[in-house]
């Protein structure tokens, strides 16, 4: 156990100016990633092509196409549960590419469900 006045973990000390310039340096790349996550797409396709699903990196969904012939007014289930699949498979890969971009940026940081 720590006594009083001890330090109880080894965090630099000193200079916390260096440690706001690195704060305000990660929140500008944490930002700069977000903006370009916004920009980059994941496309899902299900059904052998029947419903595509173009989402952004911010899960944002950009387009949904649905060729003709997934249109049967006799079996309209059918093609709700393309659009689920499609957005549950699009969501996915625009999480993992959120992973990929903000990860690196987090610096080994363990902090459940930041992204």
């Amino acid at each position: 156990m720590a006594s009083k006045g001890k330090r109880r973990f080894n965090a630099p000390v000193g200079r916390p100016g260096n440690m706001m310039r690195q704060l305000e340096e990660l929140q500008k790349q944490m930002s700069e990633a977000q903006a370009a996550l916004e920009e980059e797409t994941v496309t899902a396709s299900v059904g052998g092509g029947a419903v595509t699903l173009v989402m952004s990196g911010a899960q944002e969904v950009k387009s949904i196409t649905i060729k003709p012939e997934a249109v049967d007014p006799e079996d309209v289930e059918l093609l709700q549960d393309l659009l689920v699949l499609a957005f549950r498979e699009a969501r996915d890969k625009a999480a993992k590419l959120t992973e990929e971009r903000m990860g690196p940026l987090a610096g080994g940081l363990e902090m459940p469900g930041l992204f």
